[in-house]
């Protein structure tokens, strides 16, 4: 810790034996809005290049970013969008997305994320529930057609009026479908922005600073869905202040600056793509490049090596899809000094492979929550390696942390608990749930819902999620011990281990395991490996070999999917979904 830091109020290190930490605040927030962040990298860096997306074969300079920024702001107001309305962005990892999250932050407008992956029913709530007057929408992705499912919840749009009264969707007023072809009662993105351009010389740019003034940093500026086990999704409202300096700190923990260039394979509408991708790049000038609209090993290195980047960022899955790409030793990784492992807890192998195979020396490790902007620890690029392996780092500037037992009192160091933040980055609530947000901060704290511990050094390990921690005869099993341990096994490639009901003990413990590329396992390997190295309370019960993991869209694996998949299995019918 440099000098200033150590003359302000932090306390990065625990003291009296006490789980709480408090970061730095020798460098000063931001009260900015996330439109005069972009304008002050482009008045810095004009003609230096801000974007690529190799997919769309789009290369940007910050004012030629800047400029398509403005003109989709301008198109929007044309359309009658205001400050405060609700826009939403439903598209995989597309140019248009990036205009769009910052068009919207120019006039004030909130951002709402939509997943790539929503289907129906989904959809239909998120755009209801926070009242969405535009939709800004790709054609398809993968294997969803949205504009299929579109007309599905809305058939008016086929009467082909531009401007749409659905009874399903009875907020909603304009579609705006990324593609080329016209569309019945759709707007073209093109067509927007073309309006955008016409109105940026006509005065256009006078307006947009007029609107601009009015803007404040504690205003609310985007929504995100937060992806829950059971009912429907939350839409935690972050504020420009939440994210700006989240995206702010989280750059300078990775030393960028404009001589850089991050790659940036995780989608767009999560807050590892918008916050730690995104705006980490745009508050410190370095180049974003995108490698495809949804995650691809080959297009990732390819990326790396053509654009010579010199960081890349990823969910754990991700970074074992890399290494174990069939092409790997021919891409030219040597540029890559950094970037950040988060998403979900990341295997101590696969981050020793990254530093050695990948060239990733200063890589750091990232935790957060969505409703925490999202970043509340972050290694550093000179954090020793083993604490970069074994730890999340140590607390973020500006945010206090403690960690809390079960009677509401902060724990021992090195004792589980759940861990809660406060400080600038909790969000300002769940949109239109006042009790869900009553639930979720109390006097300010953010509870997470992770167990979390505290060394004395003030690194911190999540052991975890407190709905995730089953008992078995008795005996508190925390799953993510158990995959650390089966990670090891040198033919596994990816392991999640879950409870399920059991009338004796309680709760059963049950592995899926997917194995290494052409390499065969059996239960019996998988227990011998066990005996004698952990305890036998621990050692699971059902084995199940699996070609993948169910994931969502970032990373995270789907326990209640695989926990039902099993008890449909295994025929226990007292158990509901965690």
């Amino acid at each position: 810790m440099n000098e200033a830091a150590q003359a302000d109020d932090a306390i990065i290190a625990p003291r009296d034996g006490v789980s709480y930490v408090r970061g730095t605040t020798h460098i000063a927030l931001l009260d900015s809005t996330v439109s005069r962040v972009l304008r002050d990298t482009v008045r810095r860096f004009p003609g230096r290049d801000a974007v690529v997306f190799s997919d769309q074969h789009i290369r940007w300079t910050w004012k030629a970013f800047d400029e398509q920024v403005d003109a989709l702001a301008l198109g929007l107001l044309e359309l009658g969008v205001k400050k405060g309305d609700r826009v939403a962005i439903w598209s995989p990892n597309r140019a248009e997305w990036l205009v769009t999250q910052f068009a919207t932050a120019r006039i004030g407008a909130i951002l709402v994320n939509i997943n790539p992956a929503y289907r129906l029913h989904e959809l239909e709530y998120a755009l209801n529930k926070v009242g969405c007057t535009v939709l800004i929408s790709a054609v398809r992705f993968k294997t969803s057609d949205y504009l299929d499912m579109l007309r599905t919840l809305a058939p008016e749009l086929d009467a082909g009026h531009a401007r749409l009264s659905s009874a399903r969707l009875p907020h909603l007023t304009y579609v705006v479908q990324m593609g080329e072809a016209a569309v019945a009662g759709m707007l073209r993105y093109a067509d927007v922005v073309h309006s955008g351009m016409q109105a940026r010389q006509c005065a256009g740019a006078t307006r947009l600073a007029a609107g601009e003034a009015t803007l404040h940093c504690d205003e609310p500026i985007n929504i995100q869905f937060t992806s829950g086990t059971t009912g429907n999704p939350k839409g935690a409202t972050l504020t420009h202040r939440n994210i700006v300096n989240n995206g702010r700190f989280i750059g300078m923990a990775m030393k960028l600056d404009e001589r850089d260039a991050l790659c940036i394979p995780v989608p767009f509408y999560h807050c590892f793509g918008m916050v730690l991708g995104v705006l980490a790049c745009v508050s410190s000038g370095a180049k974003m490049v995108f490698p495809c609209e949804g995650f691809d090993a080959g297009a990732t290195l390819r990326a790396v090596s053509i654009e010579r980047c010199t960081g890349l960022h990823g969910v754990p899955t991700m970074f074992i899809a890399e290494l174990d790409h069939p092409e790997f030793e021919s891409f030219d990784l040597r540029s890559l000094r950094t970037g950040i492992m988060a998403g979900s807890p990341c295997p101590i192998e696969t981050m020793k492979k990254v530093v050695s195979r990948m060239h990733m020396a200063e890589v750091t490790i990232a935790y957060g929550m969505t409703e925490t902007s999202p970043v509340s620890f972050q290694s550093s690029t000179e954090d020793p390696l083993d604490k970069r392996v074994t730890t999340v780092g140590r607390i973020q500037p500006h945010l206090e942390v403690r960690i809390v037992g079960p009677d509401g009192d902060t724990v021992p160091v090195g004792v589980k608990g759940e861990l809660w933040t406060r400080g600038y980055s909790v969000m300002v609530g769940y949109w239109d749930d006042d009790d869900k947000t009553r639930e979720a901060i109390v006097d300010g704290w953010m509870r997470t819902g992770d167990l979390a511990t505290l060394d004395e050094d003030g690194y911190c390990n999540i052991v975890g999620r407190v709905k995730d921690m089953l008992i078995r005869g008795g005996e508190n099993v925390y799953p993510r011990e158990i995959e650390e341990f089966l990670f090891q096994h040198p033919d596994v490639q990816s392991v999640q281990v879950f409870g399920v009901p059991d009338a004796k003990y309680g709760e059963e413990i049950c592995a899926w395991i997917v194995p290494k590329p052409g390499r065969t396992l059996t239960d019996v390997d998988i227990r011998q490996f066990c005996e004698g190295q952990i305890a036998h309370f621990k050692i699971p019960r059902y084995i199940r070999f699996v070609d993948a993991i169910p994931m969502t869209v970032t990373g995270k694996a789907q326990k209640f999917v695989m926990r039902d998949r099993m008890i449909e299995e295994l025929g226990l019918k007292t158990a509901k979904t965690a």
